[in-house]
């Protein structure tokens, strides 16, 4: 059996960019998150201490998007690092970034990296 995690479209306010204006102002993101997690036990027992705990998924997650960057890969790639590191069963999984109102010419909803590990 596979058994994941989701937890989709945290919204944060970060200062990634590659412009000085970008991390000097800000913008609005948002990053979900599905990790393979072997949560069988949980099922029968329950018990938080069978599962990943969401709560410090997303405190992990914020962490890492107070952390300046130029570029949103940078970001995915730190997440997952620092999820993995917390959470050494995670067996893979997905992390996607979007920046929400990039600073690019166009009309578009958002721009976004997803890594899948």
């Amino acid at each position: 059996m596979k058994t994941f995690i989701k937890i989709e479209r945290m919204k944060f306010h970060a200062r990634h960019g590659v412009s000085e204006q970008e991390r000097m102002v800000g913008n609005d993101f948002e990053v979900s998150v599905e990790l393979c997690y072997p949560f069988e036990a949980s099922m029968e027992t329950d018990n938080l201490a069978d599962t990943l705990n969401y709560a410090e998924a997303y405190d992990i997650v914020a962490a890492e998007m107070a952390i300046p960057s130029q570029l949103l890969e940078n970001v995915a790639g730190r997440i997952i690092k620092s999820l993995t590191s917390r959470f050494p069963l995670i067996k893979g999984g997905k992390v996607t970034v979007a920046k929400i109102t990039p600073p690019i010419t166009g009309e578009m909803a958002s721009v976004a990296v997803t890594v899948e590990f």
